[in-house]
């Protein structure tokens, strides 16, 4: 069962990695999955924030849960390494 303990690990893990590259892979649903990459940008008390490099000159902000993470609606990688910010157990 997930505590607020696991939560705050997921924020302490994701807020270590401000500024770097990481790679989004989305579950939106019906077999539906989006991968995106862009730079991870703020983290605030509820949401962390991501812009992204749509390619041709524009760039896009989204903003997932800490929930979306323990739940691995969205799952985050970090480009340098390869490594996920946060393992389920």
């Amino acid at each position: 069962m997930a505590t607020k303990e696991t939560l705050s690990i997921i924020k302490r893990n994701v807020q270590d990695c401000i500024g770097e590259k990481v790679v989004l892979k989305t579950n939106k649903g019906r077999k539906k999955v989006l991968v995106k990459e862009g730079v991870l940008e703020e983290v605030y008390s509820n949401i962390f924030i991501v812009r992204i490099n749509n390619g041709l000159d524009s760039e896009r902000t989204v903003s997932y849960s800490y929930s979306d993470v323990l739940t691995e609606t969205v799952e985050i990688k970090l480009l340098r390494n390869e490594r996920n910010i946060f393992f389920a157990s």
